[in-house]
């Protein structure tokens, strides 16, 4: 199969191709506007340039060492007590996504980090017309356009049981999940947060009975990941415990999900691998809790709950710790308390969005929140100021506007740009992100995955990682 595409072409002579097998003469062009044409294929190209623009950008990263990979093996290093000291921020990437991930990737690389994650929820997939395989495409190119080097974390993020689904007809949805799950590990997510806390029911007698649904269905979708995931591949799974925005979350709770879990894998995939990590609730919610005059109520984060739950995770069933979820809209001064109480993981969403609303044009927001009105009026309380209804709502946009959000002016993209570099750089500062790259490479052994050109037959071929500095350096 010939490259029919512009993909291939905009990269000249510094990638050449036989066969499947690609070939980077000159890693410096992958830094340049060259890779910004590819990417663009990938998103929104035809068919066949999409495929092939998607292929390519996965095969570049195979070859110079960006690599999508689990982050399981550092969680269980840190279970067992090998390294401590900071939290894993786990970025949910919306909107502008090539721009906003390119700046993650340049803060990560001027302090030398490696253990973060970009990921992507059920719903975020919906609502942002963000599939798997564009996903990873655009992560990678962000990736390669700022000259990063080292394993990708991407993140399956809330692969979530809905409860009102589930009650009407529990096979379809949780095969629903299932299918997602299976499709975003083809894609390259080797890291799933599997969400079934919506089937807590506390109306049941004792916490084993209240958590029995959880953990059951949490095993099962488990199960169905260890025998899709690639040979080789422990895909980092976490487990959740209380949904976000309820009560706080119990050192019980803990001990009946987790016990119930690992009984229950253990019976239904017997030798199979369990969680690497427990998300709880302990007084967030996500995208914070917006006031009639837009700004965000004060949060009530109870830290003794975190370290209290991170401690008993890692003791007692040998997990990275607590995740803490709806974070990004906490004040600034409470960053620094993760690190601190060993919360494991944090996700950080919505601040992003309201900075990308912020430097958005005003026409541009002004046809956005027009569209709001009449796209989303359904979902507008009759006590709702416009403030509360479009903050409520606006993250439904990003998809319809992506395009628009693709191709922002240059000047608005350069100030977007720095502020998040600033605010990437406050958040990586405060959780001690400094230097993790190194424990990455300790811990973390990127294998090579190759795919088969598209459109034509053959299959996933994986190989282990070669003792090859570049592949991390």
């Amino acid at each position: 199969m010939s490259a029919p595409i512009s993909a291939h072409l905009a990269l000249g002579q510094a990638v050449t191709r036989v066969d499947a097998k690609v070939t980077v003469h000159d890693e410096q062009v992958l830094a340049t506007p060259a890779m910004d044409a590819v990417v663009r294929d990938a998103v929104f190209g035809e068919a066949k340039a999409k495929d092939y623009a998607r292929w390519l950008l996965w095969e570049l990263g195979q070859a110079v060492g960006v690599r999508p990979c689990s982050i399981h093996d550092l969680y269980m290093a840190r279970g067992r007590g090998e390294t401590h000291g900071f939290t894993v921020p786990a970025i949910n990437v919306r909107g502008a996504s090539y721009d906003t991930a390119r700046s993650i990737f340049r803060v990560a690389k001027r302090m030398d980090a490696g253990a973060f994650i970009l990921e992507i929820a059920r719903s975020e997939i919906a609502y942002t017309d963000q599939r798997p395989a564009e996903y990873v495409a655009v992560m990678i190119a962000a990736a390669l356009r700022e000259g990063f080097r080292g394993p990708l974390f991407i993140q399956g993020d809330h692969f979530q049981v809905n409860h009102k689904k589930y009650a009407a007809d529990p096979v379809t949805e949780v095969d629903a999940v299932k299918k997602l799950a299976n499709e975003a590990i083809e894609a390259g997510f080797y890291n799933i947060d599997v969400d079934t806390s919506t089937l807590v029911d506390l109306s049941k007698e004792g916490l084993a009975e209240q958590q029995r649904l959880n953990y059951e269905v949490c095993a099962e979708i488990t199960r169905y990941i260890r025998d899709r995931e690639p040979k080789g591949v422990n895909v980092s799974i976490g487990g959740e415990i209380g949904e976000v925005g309820t009560q706080n979350s119990t050192v019980p709770e803990l001990r009946a999900f987790m016990d119930g879990f690992n009984a229950t894998l253990a019976r239904v995939a017997p030798g199979a691998v369990g969680l690497s990590k427990i998300s709880v609730q302990s007084g967030t919610s996500h995208g914070g809790v917006v006031l009639a005059d837009g700004s965000i109520a004060d949060v009530k984060l109870d830290l003794n709950t975190l370290e209290e739950l991170s401690v008993i995770a890692r003791k007692e069933y040998g997990l990275s710790g607590a995740v803490q979820h709806g974070a990004s809209t906490l004040p600034d001064d409470a960053f620094h308390n993760f690190p601190r109480t060993e919360t494991a993981e944090i996700h950080l969403a919505t601040n992003f969005q309201n900075m990308l609303y912020d430097h958005l044009p005003q026409a541009l927001r002004d046809e956005i929140y027009g569209w709001l009105r009449e796209n989303a009026k359904d979902e507008r309380k009759s006590t709702d100021s416009d403030e509360q209804f479009f903050y409520k709502t606006r993250k439904k946009a990003l998809g319809p506007f992506k395009a628009s959000l693709w191709a922002l002016p240059a000047d608005v993209l350069a100030r977007l740009g720095a502020a998040y570099d600033a605010k990437f750089t406050f958040l990586f500062t405060q959780l001690g992100m400094q230097g993790t790259r190194a424990i990455v490479r300790q811990t973390v052994k990127p294998l090579a995955v190759h795919r088969p050109l598209p459109g034509t037959p053959g299959a996933v071929v994986v190989e282990a990682a070669p003792d090859d500095a570049t592949l991390s350096d």
